[in-house]
């Protein structure tokens, strides 16, 4: 296990092994669903590194578009987020809410992002957001018959541990 952040005199620290990195992009007939593989979290400073070109929807053809229109992998390997602050408490016991504050690089620019995030006995959590892929300077792999939202959520979730 690696630290995500130190708050106060409190560690929060995840366990890469097992934590999952999943998305979904809504799409004109359903939702396509998929994975990233989570490539390092960082010891000190707490930086979450997602493997770019492991991402994968179980579509071949798709898939290939994504790497090569959309996220361009080849160029831009890596997704990072680098964590700057949580607001809100890891309490020992329950359901805590928080937000990780942050920046997020992706495809070769770094955008300033909030992540909310439930943490449950301080040692599970899940954090859902929503990046706006194509504001960020991402090529749509809408065509003329196929539409698909301009946004995709991805989900970390995993384990960790508060010292």
């Amino acid at each position: 296990m690696t630290p995500l952040l130190l708050l106060a005199a409190t560690l929060f620290t995840v366990d890469a092994a097992k934590t999952e990195v999943t998305w979904s992009l809504g799409a004109a007939l359903h939702t396509v669903h998929g994975t990233f593989r989570l490539k390092s979290v960082a010891s000190q400073s707490g930086q979450i590194v997602i493997d770019a070109t492991s991402g994968q929807s179980g579509n071949s053809g798709r898939d290939e578009k994504m790497h090569k229109t959309v996220l361009e992998s080849a160029k831009y390997p890596e997704i990072v987020f680098t964590p700057k602050r949580i607001d809100g408490k890891i309490n020992p016991a329950g359901i805590s809410e928080i937000k990780l504050i942050g920046d997020i690089q992706i495809h070769g620019a770094t955008h300033e992002i909030t992540i909310p995030a439930k943490v449950e006995d301080a040692r599970k959590f899940t954090a859902t957001f929503t990046v706006p892929y194509v504001a960020w300077g991402m090529k749509s792999p809408s065509s003329f018959f196929l539409k698909v939202d301009d946004k995709v959520q991805i989900t970390l979730r995993g384990e960790a541990a508060v010292n």
